[in-house]
C-alpha cells in the first residue's frame, strides 16, 4: 500500500492534521488553495507529525504537470519554517527551471510572486535570503540556496571557495527540495543495490540527505515511473499526495485537450493554427477578456525548427485573403468552420482577417527558443507570455520547454513532423517529451464572465454550443493517425 492510501484511510475517519492558518496568510492571495492542494499539505503534516514517521524524512508529491507543486513547495518553506528550519536546497537537472523557480519565489512584482508581500510569522517580518552556502545563514530568515543537480553533485566532489560543501550539511538540518525529481532515479531504475561510493547524482542527494537526521527530502515530480519495479519499491512509502493527469482533469482545473487530426500540408496546418488563435482572441476580446492566446510550432530537430520559422515567417508576411479562402474550403473539421462562421457573423472579411494576421505573427510576434543561450536569456519573457506588455504569439522549438515552462495561454500546439517514433513495446522518450509538453499546454488559463463563474475551473463542459468553449480548450494539431 502505498502511503498516501494510508493517510487517505485516515482521511475518511477525520484523523488529518488541520492545515495551519498561517501557510495560506503568507502566500500570495492571487492563488487560493485548491481543496487537493489543501489534502496534500493535510497529507505532509499528518505524516511530519507523527511520532513513527522516519527521520531524516523523504517524501513524493506525484503531480500533474500544472496543478500547482511550486505553490506547495512555497507553503511548505512555510510550514517548515514555523517548525524551526531556516536553511533551504533547491536543486533541479536545468538551469531554466531554476530561473523560473527564482523569480516565483523572489520577486514580489512578478505576477507569479508566489509569497504575500509580508511574510509575518509569529508577529515577526520574515525575509528570504538567497545564499551560495549555509555556513553564515541568517537563522532569522528563510535562507535558499538553488542549484541544478549536476552543479550540485560537482561542488561537493570539487570544493571550491564560498560553495556550498558536504560540510555544510553535518550540523545544520537541511530541507532538499528536488524539482522534477524523476531526473533523480537513473541508478534506482536500474534495480539492484546502489554503491554508497557512485560517484552519481543520486548518490550526492543521498549523502547530502543522512548528514543529518533532521533533515527533509521533498521531492516533485509528474512523471515517477511506478511501471519501474525498482522504483515502485523505493517509493512505495515515500509518496505522500498523488494527483495525477486523470483527477487534474476531471476536477475541471486543467483544459479539455484535443487532438486536431488532419491531412493538410504542415503549413497549412500552422496557418490552421493561427487562424483559430486570433478566433480565440477575438471571442476573449468580445467578452472584455484581456488574454492572448499563444501556439507552440514543435519541431524534431533544430535545423528544421529555423527552417519552418524562416518559411513561416515569410508566409505570414505574403498571406492574402485568397489564401485564406482556400483554406476555408479545405479544412473541414468544426472547430474551423466554427471560427469561419462567427468571422462572418462580426463582418470581418478574408482580406481583414489576413491584415490582421500578417500584423499579429509578424516576426516582432515569433521567438525561438533552440539552445541554452536562448532558453537561458528568454526565461522570463516564456514564464511571462500571460502578460500585457509580452509581445509573443507563436514560440518554435524543439525540446527546451518540455519542463519547467509556466504557461497558461498555451492553447494549440502545432507538431510539425510527421514521423512517429516508437521504442518497441515501451513508449519512446520522444513521445514521452511530448505528453510533458501537452501537459503544460493544459494549464487552464483563469477567466470569468460573472462573479457567479468559478475562475480557474473549465466552466462550459456541459455547454458545448457556447462560443467560449473554445477559450477552455487545448488543440494539438497533427497528422491523420489515430495512435495520436
Amino acid at each position: 500500500m502505498f502511503l498516501y492510501e494510508k493517510i487517505d484511510a485516515l482521511r475518511e475517519y477525520g484523523n488529518l492534521a488541520e492545515v495551519p492558518e498561517y501557510i495560506s496568510k503568507n502566500l500570495s492571495q492571487k492563488f487560493e488553495l485548491r481543496p487537493y492542494q489543501v489534502q496534500a499539505f493535510e497529507n505532509f503534516i499528518t505524516h511530519f507529525e507523527n511520532k513513527k514517521s522516519p527521520r531524516p524524512l523523504q517524501v513524493l508529491f506525484h503531480m500533474a504537470t500544472g496543478s500547482g507543486k511550486t505553490l506547495i513547495m512555497a507553503g511548505l518553506i512555510i510550514y517548515l519554517y514555523k517548525q524551526g528550519y531556516r536553511n533551504f536546497l533547491f536543486f533541479v537537472n536545468l538551469t531554466n527551471i531554476i530561473d523560473k523557480t527564482q523569480e516565483n519565489f523572489l520577486n514580489s512584482t512578478s505576477p507569479k510572486y508566489l509569497f504575500a508581500d509580508e511574510i509575518i510569522i509569529d508577529g515577526e517580518r520574515i525575509k528570504i535570503n538567497v545564499v551560495e552556502n549555509f555556513q553564515a545563514a541568517d537563522e532569522g530568515a528563510i535562507n535558499i540556496c538553488f542549484d541544478t543537480t549536476q552543479g550540485l553533485h560537482t561542488k561537493i566532489f570539487l570544493p571550491r571557495e564560498n560553495a556550498v560543501t558536504l560540510d555544510d550539511f553535518a550540523d545544520k538540518k537541511i530541507v532538499l527540495i528536488s524539482d522534477e525529481s524523476h531526473h533523480l532515479n537513473v541508478e534506482t531504475k536500474k534495480g539492484g543495490k546502489v554503491d554508497d561510493n557512485a560517484f552519481t547524482w543520486e548518490q550526492t542527494v543521498k549523502n547530502i540527505f543522512a548528514q543529518n537526521l533532521e533533515n527533509i527530502l521533498l521531492e516533485f515530480t509528474a512523471t515517477c515511473d511506478l511501471k519501474n519495479p525498482a522504483i515502485k519499491s523505493a517509493y512505495e512509502d515515500k509518496i505522500i499526495f498523488d494527483y495525477p493527469l486523470q483527477k487534474f482533469y476531471n476536477d475541471r482545473f486543467s483544459k479539455d485537450i484535443i487532438s486536431l487530426r488532419s491531412d493538410l500540408k504542415i503549413m497549412d496546418k500552422a496557418l490552421q493554427a493561427i487562424i483559430l488563435s486570433q478566433y480565440r482572441l477575438k471571442i476573449f476580446q468580445a467578452n472584455r477578456l484581456s488574454i492572448k492566446p499563444v501556439i507552440l510550432f514543435k519541431s524534431a530537430k533544430i535545423a528544421d525548427s529555423q527552417k519552418f520559422m524562416a518559411e513561416f515567417l515569410e508566409v505570414v508576411k505574403n498571406l492574402s485573403g485568397e489564401k485564406l479562402r482556400e483554406l476555408s474550403k479545405i479544412c473541414t473539421n468544426e472547430i474551423m468552420k466554427c471560427a469561419f462562421e462567427y468571422f462572418a457573423r462580426k463582418g470581418i472579411t478574408f482580406e481583414m482577417l489576413a491584415a490582421e494576421l500578417r500584423d499579429d505573427f509578424s516576426a516582432v510576434h515569433c521567438i525561438s527558443v533552440n539552445d541554452d543561450k536562448d532558453a537561458e536569456k528568454n526565461q522570463i519573457l516564456l514564464n511571462s507570455l500571460e502578460a500585457e506588455n509580452n509581445p509573443y504569439r507563436a514560440i518554435f522549438e524543439v525540446k527546451k520547454l518540455d519542463e519547467g515552462w509556466d504557461v497558461l495561454n498555451l492553447f494549440d500546439i502545432v507538431r510539425l513532423y510527421e514521423t512517429r517514433q516508437s521504442g518497441g513495446k515501451k513508449i519512446s522518450q520522444a513521445t514521452i517529451s511530448e505528453a510533458q509538453l501537452i501537459g503544460r499546454g493544459s494549464r487552464y488559463c483563469p477567466f470569468q464572465i460573472g462573479d457567479e463563474q468559478e475562475k480557474f475551473q473549465r466552466k462550459f463542459d456541459s455547454d458545448t454550443e457556447n462560443e467560449l468553449r473554445i477559450c477552455e480548450t487545448l488543440l494539438y494539431h497533427c497528422q491523420n493517425d489515430s495512435r495520436y
